[in-house]
């Protein structure tokens, strides 16, 4: 019992609309009744201050009471209201009694029998005259409703309960439909998690008809989905890569050594140098591996310190000039109008500017400038800009740069030796730093990575 959502869903749906019904209902119906109570009390005492204005009026023009026309009143209530008088004078003689008239009627069998137990009330009311009194009226009748009155009430209590069963067996199907429909959404996201585990990465949930919670919920879990498939993607390329990366320099190490032991080739130097050349390949990209893994720790401890940018940018161009000398790429420092300092581990820092000054002179074509400044234009933050001439990349492959063995050019990254992990280094070390990345790039126009550090922790 209340085993599913739905059903707890719908049990307390109908529940609550249960108790509103009733509330609404009973307020209603007991408020309707006091004020028709409230209105035959006001309606009566109307009719009683009628009776006695008359009598009153009567005892004025004639000097004593007369039947005419006060009896005919009397007689009048009596028989349309159960409204029963009598009328004494000031001596406490009895003048007029219209009490009389429902046992004369029930005698003829021309009214309903009195039911068992029914109460009368009686009411005394004052008679006066130029301020002299002269009598007093009695008012008798029945305690609650009476013929008529009764069955409005009865008809009015029968179209509420009629009322309140409709709006019941609506609160029941639209509960149904409202649960089945809100549950509906959240089974589409148990069926698409269960795909899911079942490795089935291509499974997305549709958006159209669900409700705005269960829509993020489908949202987010679409982006889980995209995310995992797009990382399976990549690991099954990285897989790829890995083993292109280690099969071409074994192949070639493997054909030179067979070559050496078969007597085809004498181990000279030119020789042996060719096969250490295979051999430090190798060494780099398992040392490229131990960096990624090592930046990707979420254990790093970062050793931080006061670090100066001026002093950092100094420091790039001494390690950096030659490489750009060496292949005819202008390396351009812009240094900072006055001293910036901020908190890094400087030999992180070190790593995170030179594997995105390496991505620079990579893709930077002969001729071409490559310029590194210093910026403070986000409050809290130093950042250090680095600008290329280069081929630039598509504006869909920038949200992804970072990822682990990301490429958006495949032959690109062949001819320049990479194997797609430089920038994930970067990603990871400046996570560490809590640090932010701004990337700007267009085919051919070259590209803009700007690295925001933080001035204090």
């Amino acid at each position: 019992m209340l085993q599913t959502l739905r059903s707890k869903i719908l049990f307390y749906l109908i529940l609550i609309s249960m108790i509103g019904i009733f509330i609404v209902s009973f307020f209603i119906q007991y408020g309707f009744e006091e004020s028709f109570n409230s209105y035959l009390d006001r309606n009566r005492e109307k009719k009683v201050d009628r009776v006695i204005t008359e009598i009153e009026k009567d005892y004025r023009a004639n000097g004593h009471f007369t039947r005419d026309p006060v009896y005919a009143m009397l007689h009048e209530n009596a028989m349309s209201d159960q409204l029963y008088f009598q009328l004494y004078d000031r001596y406490g003689q009895l003048q007029m009694d219209s009490s009389n008239i429902r046992s004369m009627l029930n005698s003829l069998g021309l009214a309903e029998p009195e039911p068992d137990g029914e109460e009368w009330h009686s009411k005394k009311y004052t008679l006066k005259v130029d301020g002299a009194v002269i009598g007093q009226l009695v008012a008798i009748y029945p305690v609650g409703l009476i013929d008529d009155e009764y069955k409005f009430i009865q008809t009015i209590q029968l179209y509420i309960y009629a009322a309140v069963c409709l709006t019941i067996i609506l609160a029941i199907i639209f509960s149904m439909l409202f649960s089945k429909k809100l549950t509906s959404g959240l089974k589409k996201v148990s069926f698409a998690a269960n795909e899911l585990q079942q490795h089935n990465l291509n499974i997305r949930i549709p958006l159209r008809g669900l409700p705005e919670e269960v829509k993020q919920l489908a949202i987010s879990f679409n982006n889980l989905a995209e995310s995992l498939s797009k990382e399976e993607m990549l690991r099954k390329q990285f897989t790829g890569d890995l083993a292109h990366e280690l099969r071409t320099p074994l192949a070639t190490l493997r054909s030179q050594i067979e070559a050496f032991q078969d007597g085809i080739w004498e181990p000279t130097p030119q020789r042996l140098q060719v096969c250490h050349e295979e051999l430090m390949r190798l060494v780099r990209f398992v040392n490229e591996m131990e960096k990624l893994l090592a930046a990707e720790n979420p254990q790093i401890k970062l050793e931080k310190i006061e670090v100066e940018a001026g002093s950092v940018l100094a420091a790039l161009w001494e390690m950096f000039l030659p490489l750009f000398k060496e292949k005819g790429v202008e390396l351009h420092i812009v240094e900072p109008d006055q001293e910036e300092l901020f908190k890094a581990d400087k030999d992180r820092l070190m790593q995170i500017l030179s594997n995105v000054l390496n991505n620079a002179l990579k893709y930077t074509p002969e001729g071409r400038n490559v310029t590194i400044s210093v910026t403070t234009e986000m409050d809290g933050y130093v950042g250090f800009s680095i600008q290329d001439e280069g081929s630039g990349m598509a504006e869909n492959d920038i949200p992804h740069i970072f990822e682990r063995f990301y490429r958006g050019d495949k032959s690109r990254d062949r001819k320049t030796g990479g194997i797609g992990i430089g920038l994930s280094i970067v990603k990871a070390l400046m996570d560490a730093h809590k640090g932010m990345i701004n990337v700007k790039s267009r085919i051919n126009n070259g590209t803009s990575i700007t690295l925001w550090f933080p001035k204090e922790d």
